[in-house]
């Protein structure tokens, strides 16, 4: 049975949609197909409690994981272990898409529905940025959520 809330959200040029929230797998883990557009992705960042794995889809991506910068594309599996700070961005011309699974997946659950931006159940296109995000509120749910985003290399502290 499914969870009569928002499945897609939209969150630093990702389309985020849930096929499955933690309450509909027993509490062991959410299921997000995640839609980037080129240059987009998600900042370093690391949390404790959390298993993370991504599955491209579609598309051409770099993952920063454990210090080292790779390069992966369709059928291409990376497995964030646990606490690693790691980050991705979609290199190719066209968006990429990832199949993204959160174990136990609460925290990610609460930081892609409250940072994000809820959109119309069936969205798919990645609507165009209506301006700068508001780091400051993505940085507090992060926080709220057991989450540290870190400042890009290069950024002002």
């Amino acid at each position: 049975m499914t969870e009569s809330r928002p499945r897609t959200y939209h969150l630093l040029g990702n389309l985020l949609t849930f096929h499955a929230f933690p309450a509909e797998t027993g509490d062991r883990c959410t299921i997000v197909e995640i839609k980037t557009a080129p240059g987009a992705g998600a900042p370093p960042n690391h949390h404790a409690g959390e298993d993370e794995s991504f599955y491209v889809l579609e598309g051409e991506f770099e993952f920063f994981l454990n210090g080292e910068t790779s390069k992966v594309s369709i059928g291409d599996f990376v497995k964030v272990p646990d606490g690693a700070v790691h980050a991705f961005t979609c290199i190719g011309q066209s968006p990429g898409r990832l199949l993204c699974v959160n174990a136990p997946g609460a925290m990610h659950d609460t930081f892609f529905t409250e940072a994000g931006e809820a959109m119309p159940d069936g969205t798919i296109d990645i609507p165009a940025p209506d301006g700068p995000p508001d780091i400051p509120a993505i940085m507090a749910v992060a926080e709220k959520t057991g989450m540290t985003i870190l400042a890009p290399q290069g950024a002002p502290a």
